[in-house]
């Protein structure tokens, strides 16, 4: 499918009047910080960091992203924490955004982590309490609300490559699409050189077909591991061993890429718990992917009996 194509599709969706939000997404504001800079806030003030947190929920939650129809069960359960560091002014803010993404597993009351990552103390943002946060693709209206778009986007991309092969790929170039747009304002975090922690990299990573792997990974631990684990258990540890085998390939292409070291930094924890009890072979694999594509992981499998 052309990448004309693809953008095109997402915006039918975009488009689409038939009422239905993907997102069950829990906001939190914390101005703590502002209390102990030369920006001080009047006791009254507080009620634009409650309006902030309700506007952004409202912006997630009820805005429609996709045309698809979700049970309420099968939202997206997330977690967006904005943590502000600078007020310069009524409207201009500086701050940190946190974005949490969990999954259920098939037949179980578990939840695994896809997306736990924290950005740079550098989102800058005008945010006017009397005025809704827009979105439009290919227009930029504000930081704060194509920042939001495009984790939204990052977020739908990751949790359909998760049930079903290249399934987030539409989500993952309408990403794109908003970095463009927003990487031709003032902004950091929009282009490459920003960082190497900057929101580009989460495009960039998913829309390279250098590292196309990326999203059999989540497939495979997802779809074919962790919701097998309580039917075939043998079969769900081979299938996520694939899946870390697809993570170094894509390692192997770039050292230290950014989606390899998040997908990583969640899931290590529970990779160890699922690994400890399975067979030795399995065991040294699994080590032997993990001491190349993250070495200081391997203290978390200190206990394995791996020679």
């Amino acid at each position: 499918m052309s990448r004309k194509l693809l953008i095109t599709l997402v915006m039918s969706m975009f488009l689409s009047t038939v009422s239905a939000q993907e997102f069950r997404c829990g906001v939190s504001v914390n101005y703590q910080k502002l209390q102990s800079t030369t920006q001080q806030y009047e006791t009254g003030d507080i009620k634009i960091f409650e309006t902030m947190k309700q506007s952004i929920e409202e912006f997630v939650n009820n805005r429609r992203w996709t045309n698809l129809e979700l049970e309420q069960n099968e939202k997206l359960d997330c977690s967006i924490s904005l943590i502000l560091s600078e007020r310069t002014s009524a409207t201009d803010f500086k701050g940190q955004l946190s974005i949490q993404l969990r999954r259920p597993v098939y037949n179980s009351n578990y939840t695994s982590g896809i997306l736990n990552y924290m950005e740079n103390n550098d989102l800058m943002f005008s945010y006017n309490e009397t005025q809704p946060l827009e979105f439009d693709p290919n227009t930029f209206f504000d930081n704060l609300s194509s920042t939001l778009a495009f984790y939204c986007y990052i977020m739908l991309g990751m949790y359909f490559d998760s049930y079903g092969p290249n399934g987030g790929e539409p989500f993952f170039e309408m990403a794109r699409t908003i970095s463009q747009t927003a990487g031709t304002t003032s902004y950091k975090g929009w282009r490459s050189g920003d960082s190497q922690k900057a929101r580009y990299w989460f495009m960039e990573n998913h829309t390279n077909s250098a590292y196309e792997a990326l999203h059999s990974v989540y497939y495979y631990y997802y779809r074919l591991g962790l919701d097998m684990m309580t039917k075939d258990q043998p079969t769900a540890r081979k299938n996520i061993i694939q899946a870390l085998r697809y993570l170094q390939q894509v390692h192997k292409k770039r050292a230290n890429l950014l989606s390899v070291t998040q997908f990583v930094d969640v899931n290590m924890s529970e990779i160890v718990s699922i690994f400890t009890p399975a067979p030795a072979d399995e065991q040294k694999e699994v080590y032997m992917i993990i001491k190349d594509i993250s070495p200081i992981n391997v203290t978390k499998m200190r206990d394995w009996n791996v020679k």
